[in-house]
């Protein structure tokens, strides 16, 4: 007889009859069969089980049973039920499972470490009450706009139009007074570096300029003291005044309560701290970022003084950011139109307007993310990464799917047994789910770790020595629940195929020895599949990785167009109120000659804008000798440097002369262009000696050098000409000094600052860097995507071998009996070893084949990210495929092996 004869005989005459007569159930009897079968797979005689199993369940079991149903507690009983028992079959493979939760964890893990950045870049939204009321303003303009001078974000707008969102404080004002269609408008202003002097300590801090009613209209309240109020900024007040963000409370002052009413320098101003603004308030600017202190914009005469007049009342300098609530059941398109016209009204009656000027036209932007500069910078490279995490993710289930499948095979004989004694596909269905869930769980556990402790990889890898990180990747609820939906979504994917073939296996030929010749062609097509889809997405994510690493690679070979090694970067910017013009160009010039008698430097130099440190000026370039073209560029690059810049930093002179000492302030204005320039401008003609101007100034050409590159190594060197600071009015900024040394710039660093504070003690070294260090800073983007997208291609590789290895090995093992059979039959180990490794090769072939042409069809949306090359690169798609066949041979050598080493008789008798 049998063996499910057997049991269903037992069962119905000694044990499932009496309960089924008392109003036992398939739930009560599933659980019975359970048991019985555990028993028998651990050696126990099946009549000893089934006597084992009416002891254990008889009785008062099944009176618990009626009490828990009638409780309502029987499906959470029979859940745990299954994770019990999904668990005990995980600790019987422990290999299996530590495969499974580390390939499913590595996977959710990069997911929860992506979403940490993606939502603090594109999801999150200033910490204020309904920041989803604010509006951002903005305007565009055509080619010919009234706006001239700008500090702050210009851009390219539809329709060859620009657009910005700076204003001039003037405009702000009419703009405030005339408003009756939102809120109370407020500004402010982020200022990049100011100098804090605190207990006799100077150091670099970032500031934000606000009006009086900025924290009123923001709804924002310190944690100690007070905000800002309208007579700290109309000067009514108690003088001058400032909030100090939490973490510079921190950083500075110990969150000591005694910081309130301090008194503080910035700038060489006192400033007195008023309040302290609550946690995870950034402001207006960013959501990123903190500004250190918050000051009232009628400070800014004192920190930036101008060298005529204020720029509040300078109505053609706009510079301040304007934000306003949009009223609640009020029309955004109804406000614009009605503050459009008071912004032409505050044009027309601030400014002179000229007959074919551009006048600009009001734009409202959503205001919850401020100005938005890390969207706008990082949005694409971060759906990019969650692209290729989602891909790591997909075949990180569909290497688990196969895993599963091998292994319900496995257990293919335990599920006929249990259909056989009454299992429905339904509960069966269940268990298998459940098992899969319970995988989903404990790799989604292991996933958060990890991306835990990840979390601060991508910030870290964006940070620099002399610049902090530009997030904070904070873990809140959402990245919890992020990663509990990505878990239970894996755990619902990967163990679908498996639920699937368990509910369709055959009970039958389940429980015989030989079904596994008769159908393991049928049985394997579904993990072949799955096979290919693998190694479909392992082409598509191992060409992405080198597509990015060849980019890193050229970068890294671009030559910059001078030496960056043995020179050391800081900067230096001088106060106004201690260092108007001309204090602050005798000011650099004594600088510069302490600094170059500090014993190990060959030669200093300075410079308004640092090489390749994604910073820019440019100024009208007008040959005098040649007639004016409306259509013919009229502008070039600049940059304001010192008399040894182009030695210093080796950039070749080729004609002419350089900067020598007889160049000083009272003798004519001479300049230095560059070959583009030259080439752009004078069409291959001679233009030293001949002379242009900017507007307002006339310079002199009197030297020819070669090119370098000015802010990135990925734009090609723009056409610039160099002017000497000694000659400028004054210095607007700081200034960068560039200090060229044959020994180890960082040995220096004492000696260089001792110098310049021998000089000025409240003058801090800022940014202090090398040159290499820099350059390598302008490339953190490109080093992020070759590190991750590398490190998830090598990682594809592996999940993409234990697939093939898994699919092969399980097929050599169902075709034990086939191989035997043609070895009998004079079938040679070679044939038996090149017939598997061709099975394989098919099998990979068709997957490298749809990778190759997904990856063709996606990776052109990552033009603009590569440097070098085309997305449709035939190196890297060739060496793609090599890499992804190497692969396959190496995972199946090992089966085919196995399969050409059967010994006949072993095999027959396997059968």
């Amino acid at each position: 007889m049998s063996i499910v004869a057997r049991l269903r005989s037992w069962t119905r005459a000694t044990l499932w009859r009496p309960h089924l007569e008392n109003g036992m159930d398939a739930e009560f009897r599933f659980h019975m069969e359970v048991y019985v079968e555990d028993l028998v797979r651990n050696g126990m005689p099946l009549q000893e089980a089934m006597r084992q199993a009416r002891l254990e369940f008889g009785g008062i079991e099944t009176h618990k049973d009626e009490i828990r149903e009638s409780l309502g507690l029987r499906l959470w009983d029979e859940f745990w039920s299954d994770l019990r028992f999904g668990w005990r079959m995980l600790r019987k493979s422990p290999a299996f499972a530590a495969v499974a939760i580390a390939s499913m964890a590595l996977g959710i893990g990069a997911n929860t470490m992506i979403f940490t950045v993606t939502k603090q870049v594109i999801l999150d939204k200033l910490a204020v009450p309904h920041a989803e009321q604010l509006r951002l303003f903005s305007w565009v303009a055509g080619k010919n706009a009234v706006v001239h001078s700008l500090w702050g974000d210009f851009y390219p707008a539809p329709g060859g139009q620009v657009g910005s969102t700076s204003f001039s404080y003037p405009a702000y004002q009419e703009l405030q007074r005339q408003n009756k269609a939102m809120g109370d408008l407020f500004a402010f202003k982020h200022l990049s570096r100011l100098t804090a002097t605190i207990d006799g300590r100077a150091e670099v801090v970032t500031g934000e300029l606000v009006s009086g009613n900025y924290y009123q209209e923001l709804e924002v309240t310190g944690v100690q003291g007070r905000p800002i109020v309208p007579t700290d900024d109309s000067g009514a007040g108690m003088g001058p005044v400032a909030v100090i963000s939490d973490a510079f409370w921190t950083r500075s002052f110990g969150r000591s309560p005694e910081a309130i009413g301090k008194m503080i320098q910035l700038n060489l101003a006192s400033i007195t701290i008023v309040g302290i603004n609550p946690p995870g308030f950034t402001g207006a600017t960013s959501v990123q970022e903190t500004p250190d202190v918050f000051l009232p914009f009628s400070m800014q005469p004192i920190l930036l003084p101008k060298r005529q007049g204020s720029l509040l009342t300078d109505s053609n300098y706009w510079w301040v950011q304007i934000m306003g609530r949009l009223k609640p059941g009020s029309s955004q398109e109804s406000a614009r139109v009605a503050l459009d016209l008071a912004l032409d009204h505050a044009v027309r009656t601030t400014m002179v307007v000229g007959k074919d000027a551009g006048m600009p036209h009001l734009g409202l932007e959503q205001g919850s993310r401020g100005l938005n500069h890390a969207a706008q910078e990082f949005a694409q490279p971060i759906y990019v990464l969650t692209a290729v995490v989602g891909f790591v993710l997909l075949l990180a289930c569909a290497n688990l799917a196969n895993l599963l499948l091998a292994r319900a095979t496995v257990r293919q004989r335990e599920m006929s047994i249990r259909l056989a004694l009454g299992a429905g596909s339904a509960r069966i269905l269940r268990q298998v789910l459940t098992e899969s869930l319970l995988l989903a769980i404990l790799s989604g556990i292991a996933g958060f770790l990890l991306g835990y402790l990840g979390r601060t990889a991508i910030p870290r890898l964006l940070s620099t020595s002399w610049q902090p990180t530009p997030f904070n990747s904070p873990f809140d609820w959402r990245v919890f629940a992020f990663t509990a939906a990505v878990s239970l979504f894996s755990g619902l994917l990967f163990g679908l195929a498996p639920a699937w073939q368990a509910i369709r296996t055959n009970v039958n030929s389940g429980l015989k020895e030989t079904s596994q010749t008769s159908t393991v062609r049928r049985r394997g097509f579904t993990g072949k599949a799955i096979v290919v889809f693998q190694v479909s997405l392992s082409v598509l994510l191992v060409a992405g990785a080198g597509l990015f690493i060849r980019t890193l690679i050229n970068l890294g070979s671009t030559s910059p167009g001078f030496s960056p090694q043995g020179i050391l970067l800081f900067a230096i910017e001088p106060t106004k109120s201690r260092y108007p013009a001309p204090k602050d160009i005798a000011l650099h010039a004594q600088l510069e000659e302490q600094l170059a008698s500090v014993p190990g430097v060959e030669s200093v130099a300075l410079s308004s804008e640092p090489l390749l440190a994604h910073s820019m000026s440019n100024d009208s370039f007008i040959p005098d000798d040649q007639p004016k073209h409306p259509e013919k560029k009229q502008s070039a690059y600049t940059n304001v440097v010192g008399e040894h810049f182009l030695t210093t930093m080796g950039i070749p002179l080729l004609y002419g002369r350089g900067f020598g000492p007889h160049d000083t302030a009272t003798a004519p204005k001479v300049a230095i262009i560059n070959r583009q320039l030259a080439k752009e401008f004078y069409s291959g003609a001679n233009p030293i000696g001949r002379s242009f101007n900017t507007g307002d100034e006339h310079f002199q050409i009197i030297g020819i050098c070669e090119d370098a590159r000015y802010t990135d190594l990925r734009h090609d060197p723009p056409a610039t000409f160099y002017m000497l600071y000694r000659q400028q009015k004054d210095t607007e900024g700081s200034m960068t000094y560039e200090i060229r040394t044959t020994a180890n710039p960082a040995s220096l660093v004492s000696a260089l600052r001792h110098a310049v504070q021998s000089v000025d003690k409240d003058l801090p070294l800022i940014d202090m860097r090398t040159q290499v260090e820099q350059i390598e800073a302008t490339m953190a983007q490109e080093r992020i995507f070759a590190a991750l997208t590398g490190g998830f291609g090598l990682l594809a590789l592996v999940l993409a071998c234990i697939g093939i290895y898994g699919i092969m090995a399980y097929t050599v093992a169902h075709r034990t009996n086939e191989f035997g059979v043609r070895t009998a039959l004079g079938a040679q180990s070679a044939q038996v070893l090149a017939m598997v490794l061709r099975e394989g090769f098919l099998l990979v072939s068709i997957g490298i084949f749809t990778g190759l042409a997904a990856a063709m069809l996606l990776t052109r949306y990552l033009r603009t990210m590569l440097y070098g090359l085309k997305p449709t690169d035939p190196p890297t798609l060739i060496l793609t495929a090599l890499l992804l066949l190497g692969t396959a041979l190496a995972a199946s050598w090992g089966p085919a092996r196995k399969a050409s080493r059967v010994d006949p008789m072993t095999a027959l008798r396997h059968e």
